[in-house]
């Protein structure tokens, strides 16, 4: 009998997700078993799920197959149908002890083969946390789960819920015994992060929880925060940009559109405007920042000039990271039912918005010629300056440690001392 198998599709959330059920799966005495950690958000995340499922079932046919994820959360029936799955659960089943052990004990007979509750009542994050996700020099910890707000386009609130939040001391007490065990930095990750604390007594934000780790972990080199909803942003966390050097420079924007209409009609809860006008504070006040979005291309309705709005933000927000996703119709959604726009017109203009973040990066990277930097190493060849920007050594050096190193070249999108 053999440990079980684990294939993550989606999110870094998902990621820290199945490090978590293989502490669990692992508790349990589960054996034997291949899990599927699926993503559901796109169309194309769903198939390839499914591919995913046939390939390892004829690779291990033996073996109990067994889907879980948001795409499971979402449309189980999809996956249960599936003559290689031997059982879907849940979200919320996922991260609980009970689940494992009842696979575990006895995965024929008395197991239920669709084990997927409602996700909307679930009003606690779970509370199995891990101690070391990520390289031996980062680590990510999950502060926040769900999502309140309906983008028209999104189906993600129906796999993960509402938004819920784990409380600042469970999450600094998670964060000192990181730092003890030697990781030098720390990224807060979530569903809708910005959105972190709303669900606690007192109702703290955002930035008052980077603010008390970087007061309570004085030892912690690194903070750094995921992807955040910018028009969230609290005046603590704006205070925390300006004043803590330990807060990394690096702000990933979840902007979805340069154009008002189109970010009406995605019900987002900002303008171009605020978009571009938070980039502009925040650089005034930490000149180094450095931004990545979430950009939509051909979004139902979507015209040529639309799409111009778009692109141009890229340069009126001087961002550096993108990640442009073609605009995939998810069933059940207010979007599905708006007008689309050709197929072959999204895919040209999904590329020429990745063209465009390509010679953003160039950009960036051919500024750090010259510049010193504290890298992260994330290997003993390869590091990560604050910007995220990825740093290419000659000589080996210490896994895990923060290097001083001035750049001198660029080369395939990457640094070089």
């Amino acid at each position: 009998m053999n440990a079980p198998v684990f294939s993550n599709h989606g999110c870094r959330l998902n990621a820290y997700e199945v490090e978590a059920m293989k502490d669990l799966a692992g508790q349990s005495g589960l054996q034997n078993a291949v899990v599927v950690n699926t993503c559901a958000v796109t169309a194309e995340a769903v198939r390839k799920a499914r591919q995913d499922i046939r390939k390892l079932r004829k690779a291990n046919p033996d073996a109990r197959l067994i889907v879980t994820g948001c795409a499971a959360q979402t449309e189980p029936e999809t996956f249960a149908s599936m003559d290689e799955v031997d059982a879907v659960i849940g979200n919320t089943e996922k991260m609980q002890s009970a689940t494992w052990n009842t696979l575990a004990a006895d995965f024929i007979g008395e197991t239920e083969a669709l084990q997927v509750d409602d996700i909307m009542s679930v009003t606690e994050t779970a509370g199995h946390l891990i101690d070391g996700f990520g390289t031996r020099s980062r680590a990510y910890v999950q502060v926040q789960n769900g999502c309140d707000h309906r983008c028209t386009f999104c189906i993600i609130p129906f796999g993960r819920g509402n938004s819920r939040s784990v409380p600042a001391g469970v999450v600094v007490d998670q964060i000192k015994r990181l730092v003890d065990k030697g990781f030098n930095e720390v990224v807060l990750t979530g569903v809708d992060l910005t959105s972190w604390g709303a669900d606690l007594p007192a109702a703290p934000r955002l930035g008052d929880l980077v603010m008390r780790i970087l007061k309570l972990v004085p030892d912690l080199p690194r903070l750094r925060i995921s992807s955040i909803d910018s028009i969230e942003v609290d005046p603590n966390l704006m205070e925390a940009i300006a004043t803590e050097p330990r807060l990394m420079p690096h702000l990933h924007l979840s902007l979805q559109h340069g154009d008002d209409m189109i970010l009406k009609r995605m019900k987002r809860r900002h303008l171009r405007d605020d978009a571009i006008a938070f980039c502009q504070e925040a650089r005034a006040l930490r000149p180094e920042m450095t931004f990545g979005a979430d950009i939509i291309a051909g979004f139902p309705t979507e015209t040529d000039a639309m799409f111009d709005n778009a692109r141009a933000l890229v340069h009126e927000c001087d961002l550096t990271w993108l990640h442009v996703f073609p605009y995939s119709a998810r069933p059940g959604t207010p979007a599905a039912r708006m007008p689309a726009v050709n197929g072959k017109v999204i895919k040209a203009r999904a590329a020429e918005l990745r063209a465009v973040g390509q010679k953003q990066v160039q950009k960036h990277l051919e500024a750090q010629i010259g510049k010193t930097h504290q890298v992260l190493m994330e290997s003993t060849t390869m590091g990560r300056t604050a910007q995220f920007a990825e740093v290419v050594f000659d000589e080996p050096q210490v896994e895990g440690s923060i290097v001083t190193a001035t750049i001198k070249t660029v080369t395939d999108n990457r640094l070089s001392v």
